[in-house]
């Protein structure tokens, strides 16, 4: 009888599991998918790098996906976001080493945030 009612519960706990799972299609990009925006992904303020922003920024398409990475991960978990296109890059100069040394990054992030800021701003 006890290994019945094992069953029962086992039953709804797998359909709940594989709901939370995915389709298992597709990889996981970090981009954030809105309203009206890219089909890529992202938002339109907070655009994705692209081949174009490093062609016009002088950057590395690699260290702008990083700066990308990093903006959308950890930026807001201590304020508002704040957009690049927005901010004078004098000010991100002066307040980048702060915030990165208190969220605890590192100083190559600083640098590729700073550079994802100058390639938006580049576009």
């Amino acid at each position: 009888m006890r290994n019945w009612s094992l069953k029962i519960l086992a039953i709804p706990a797998l359909a709940l599991l594989s709901a939370c799972a995915g389709s298992g299609s597709g990889s996981i990009s970090g981009d954030i998918p809105a309203g009206n925006d890219p089909e890529v992904g992202g938002i339109s303020e907070v655009p994705n790098p692209s081949a174009e922003m490093a062609a016009k920024s002088g950057k590395p398409l690699s260290r702008l996906q990083r700066g990308h990475e990093v903006y959308m991960l950890k930026c807001g978990e201590c304020h508002e976001y704040m957009l690049p296109k927005e901010v004078d890059i004098l000010d991100w100069e002066d307040a980048m080493p702060k915030m990165i040394r208190h969220a605890g990054l590192a100083s190559s992030d600083e640098q590729a945030v700073l550079d994802y800021v100058i390639g938006v701003k580049a576009l």
